[in-house]
């Protein structure tokens, strides 16, 4: 009988980061800590070592798992002061919304030192801090309804982010 041609590997170790990320992601007061803990747990995955969350935000350990203990998260009261400070600190700020002149995921080159803006699930950003903004992605959609979920969008960015800045 021959070997067959796929076995799973449970708990595959992940591949070795040869540098830190310069990626931070920013976020808007959620409402749900089911995306707050999602979003950990997949930066978690990602290699990416900080979040700055607004408003209130709380982590479900069961859902971000590993996530919770990979990822600093910072809590802080409002998001303007926040952006400010890491775009004097050099970063680019990209956020994710549905604006005018925003460029779509596939076709966007992510400075290699950003912060992924995200909005909160129903307001999106504010125009407060849509004005701080470098540039902004947006993930094309095809069907109904008008909007990917605020963790589902933030997976699809930072794994595209990882696709172009490869570190391992």
């Amino acid at each position: 009988m021959s070997e067959p041609k796929f076995v799973h590997l449970r708990h595959k170790p992940p591949t070795e980061m040869t540098q830190e990320r310069p990626l931070i992601v920013v976020l808007s007061p959620l409402r749900s800590n089911v995306n707050l803990s999602t979003i950990m747990r997949t930066a978690g995955c990602c290699g990416v070592t900080e979040i700055i969350a607004t408003g209130t935000a709380k982590v479900n350990k069961t859902i971000a798992r590993d996530g919770a203990d990979a990822v600093n998260l910072s809590v802080k009261r409002s998001i303007a002061p926040v952006l400010k400070k890491l775009k004097a600190d050099g970063y680019k700020l990209v956020g994710l919304e549905q604006t005018t002149n925003s460029t779509p995921l596939n076709k966007y080159q992510f400075p290699h030192k950003c912060v992924l803006v995200v909005g909160s699930e129903r307001e999106g950003l504010a125009q407060e801090s849509l004005d701080l903004l470098d540039a902004v992605v947006e993930i094309p959609v095809w069907g109904l309804p008008y909007s990917y979920n605020v963790a589902t969008a933030t997976s699809m960015c930072l794994y595209e982010y990882c696709n172009q800045f490869p570190i391992g």
